[in-house]
């Protein structure tokens, strides 16, 4: 088992990628911790993960307020007694931000206060842990939005969503370099676009999916295990000397 005894906070744990990745973590040995906005998502994950023989512990909490995200860490240390590895995957965008009829501005708040500042809170919080401890992975979820311009024009919320993930790819850099002689190796993975819930209104039209699907060289967009197990790598001591990295798992969108 790649990450037998090792201690995972998944924010965001809930569905999609967090999902899948709370999942593969707890089959490979890890005991996880699964917060969720949503808590009767993160007991769900949680369930499936003891039914499979796995050890997991949910935890309702905002990433975007200070106290919930210090609560994630300090819950994960309780119960666990250490912190090894954070995967930040808690997200939103734009049509899923806040209610129809919200302005431009509410919304362009509440994405980045989710996607850039929920990433920090935690990050923040989970390094503190870390310094004592000796080290650990921390892995951020970005975006192919955060590496290649995208024509989205102003006002349709969807301008939030690409800088918020552009700054999680810096943010992800910098505490690289800071942090690198503490043994606290931060990547981020980018992905293309994946099959979950957050973009399912998009899919169940047939010619939209379509249209998406022929714009990947490999016809396909990608299922949430994949972007699972690149963050399996990046938690393991597999990837011991990779530090700052955007890794972009995009079925070849951005190569063109």
């Amino acid at each position: 088992m790649r990450l037998k005894d090792k201690v995972a906070l998944v924010a965001g744990g809930g569905s999609g990628i967090g999902h899948a990745t709370a999942v593969l973590f707890a089959a490979q040995g890890a005991k996880v911790v699964v917060s969720d906005l949503n808590e009767a998502n993160a007991l769900e994950t949680v369930a499936e993960i003891k039914t499979d023989g796995g050890d997991a512990t949910a935890l309702g909490g905002d990433v975007s307020k200070n106290s919930d995200a210090e609560a994630m860490v300090r819950g994960t240390v309780e119960t666990y007694g250490s912190l090894d590895t954070v995967v930040n995957c808690a997200g939103v965008i734009a049509g899923k931000a806040l209610p129809e009829g919200a302005s431009p501005e509410e919304v362009w708040d509440r994405v980045m206060e989710v996607n850039l500042k929920g990433t920090y809170l935690v990050t923040w919080h989970a390094v503190r842990t870390m310094e004592q401890s000796g080290g650990g992975s921390i892995i951020n979820i970005a975006s192919i939005n955060g590496i290649v311009g995208y024509p989205i024009g102003l006002g349709g919320g969807f301008d939030a969503y690409v800088p918020s993930k552009g700054g999680v790819v810096q943010f992800t850099k910098n505490l690289a370099i800071d942090y690198g002689k503490k043994n606290i190796r931060v990547n981020c993975i980018c992905p293309g676009h994946i099959d979950t819930n957050l973009i399912r209104e998009f899919l169940d039209n047939p010619e939209r999916r379509e249209w998406l699907e022929q714009r990947y060289p490999m016809g396909r967009i990608g299922r949430p295990e994949e972007i699972a197990y690149a963050a399996l790598f990046l938690a393991s001591d597999e990837s011991s000397f990779v530090t700052g990295a955007p890794l972009i798992v995009d079925g070849g969108y951005t190569a063109q």
